[in-house]
Parts: C-alpha cells; sequence; structure tokens
C-alpha cells in the first residue's frame, strides 16, 4: 500500500510541501520565460502551436522610463536619413547609451528598397500616405489596418478606411503609425476572408490590443494559417483587435530574455525601448 503524505519522515515531508507550494504558484501552460516584469515579459509557448510573445502592460506606456517606437533609416554623416536600418545589429548600434531595446520585430511590409508600402508615422512626421489602394498580396486583403499610438503612449489598431476618416476629421494624432495587412481580429471578429480549412501555411508574426489593455507581439515559431493565428490572438491571448504584420522571411524577432536574435533584413521595425536614468 503506498505511504500516505502524512507518514513520510519530517524532512521529506517539508520537501513535498515546500514543492507543492512551489507547483502551485507557476501559471498552468506557462512557458519559458527569463524576464517577467511588472510592465512587459517575453515568453516562448508550444500551446497552441509554437510561438514566441512579448507583452505589454497598458499602463507601462505612461510611465517615462519605456516608450514604444518605430524605427526605419538611420543618419549619415550629413546628418540626414536615408539608409535603411535593416537589421537588429544596426538598430543596436544605433541607440543612445542611456537606452535599452527590450525587444522588437519587423512592423510591416516593405517594397524592395525597404521603404514601407503603407502609412507610416515616425515621432509625428508622416513618410507614407495611408493606403487606401486596391491591389494582390496580404497587405490588400482587406480589410486591413494601422496600429497606431499618440504622444500619450494610447495604443490602438484601427481599420484603414475608420482611421482614414478619424484622421480628416481630427480625432486620430499618430505620433507613430504602421500600416499592415490584413487584420487578423476586427472587434473580436476572425477577419471574414480567413478559411478555418486553409493549407496555406506560413511563419506569420502580429500584433493585438488586448482586453486587459495590453500589447501583445506574436512570433509563430511553426507554420500556421491566418485562421490559426487570428483564433490565437482572440481566443487565447483575449484580443478584440490584431494586426498581421508580415510572414515568411520577413518575419523577425528580437527578444535577447528568450534567446531570439534573428539576422533577417527588414523595412521598419518596432521595438520597446527602456530608458536608464
Amino acid at each position: 500500500m503506498p505511504s500516505s503524505i502524512f507518514t513520510l519522515p519530517h524532512s521529506l515531508l517539508t520537501a513535498v510541501l515546500v514543492a507543492l507550494s512551489i507547483s502551485a504558484c507557476q501559471p498552468i501552460g506557462a512557458g519559458k520565460s527569463d524576464n517577467v516584469t511588472e510592465n512587459w515579459s517575453c515568453q516562448s509557448q508550444t500551446v497552441p502551436f509554437a510561438y514566441s510573445a512579448c507583452r505589454i502592460d497598458g499602463q507601462a506606456l505612461s510611465n517615462p522610463r519605456y516608450s514604444l517606437q518605430l524605427f526605419w533609416q538611420q543618419a549619415d554623416n550629413s546628418g540626414n536619413n536615408n539608409q535603411p536600418l535593416l537589421t537588429f545589429d544596426n538598430l543596436l548600434v544605433a541607440l543612445p547609451p542611456e537606452q535599452t531595446l527590450d525587444f522588437a520585430m519587423n512592423a510591416g511590409m516593405y517594397n524592395e528598397t525597404y521603404a514601407p508600402i503603407g502609412y507610416t508615422v515616425i515621432e509625428g512626421k508622416e513618410l507614407r500616405a495611408l493606403n487606401l489602394k486596391a491591389g494582390g498580396g496580404n497587405f490588400h486583403l482587406l480589410p486591413n489596418g494601422v496600429m497606431w499610438w499618440d504622444k500619450a503612449g494610447k495604443v490602438q489598431i484601427t481599420e484603414s478606411n475608420a482611421l482614414d476618416k478619424q484622421l480628416r476629421n481630427g480625432k486620430a494624432q499618430p505620433w507613430y503609425a504602421t500600416q499592415s495587412g490584413p487584420m487578423l481580429v476586427i472587434n473580436n471578429e476572425i477577419h471574414p476572408q480567413f478559411n478555418p480549412d486553409s493549407t496555406s501555411i506560413k511563419l506569420r508574426n502580429g500584433v493585438g490590443v488586448c482586453s486587459d489593455g495590453s500589447l501583445q507581439f506574436v512570433n509563430s515559431e511553426a507554420p500556421v494559417s491566418f485562421y490559426q493565428f487570428a483564433t490565437l490572438f482572440r481566443n487565447d491571448l483575449n484580443c478584440p483587435n490584431a494586426l498581421f504584420l508580415d510572414g515568411g522571411i520577413a518575419s523577425a524577432l528580437y527578444a535577447p530574455t528568450i534567446d531570439k536574435h534573428d539576422k533577417k533584413e527588414m523595412g521598419v521595425m518596432i521595438g520597446l525601448i527602456e530608458t536608464k536614468k
């Protein structure tokens, strides 16, 4: 007959109780994480498929210590910004010494010169106009959308035509903005053109604004369909609005706390900057 826990020697009983108390503090299904703070964290998960996710608490961006930024071009010797940064390594070199890049990923689709093909705003300057044209490819799988935030750090994901109206009437004043497509989740509904039975699977990355006010930046580590990727944001991460950023060879993540540092070349990048006093 197996021994009861209450008949174990005192030293062994203590060890068992400590182990039980530790396991009780671990969230069910938690993935690998080397850095979990009140403000942000990055984790690797295996369910419902393999993916890495970096989460920012919604209130963190009101703290001057943290800022979400877009990066595209670097200054040349004359002070002009004209050459794309291309890689996370170049971005790291370009940062001032008091700033740390906590994590970053590619921030949207680009052309053959690594210029963004959609609406792009960096520090209040419009670098590319809102793209409402019809066309082929994922970007034009309508509805597409824009991730944008104001100077106060309030982040939103808005369908492109809806944002166009907000820009015209002055209700939207982006400090940063990046347009991509398709939308993955729109007001808690999966994109109407996604097929649950699709066999078109690729590596994909995207971002969601979630019901608890947090942001979730997700990079799939396994090929998935659009429907599977959107379902992750809506059902597992509770993000009523989510935007596809890119996929395949363009999907890139820098998250050193979980040993992710892609060496790919890309256009605009998005990153969480931590400024130390």
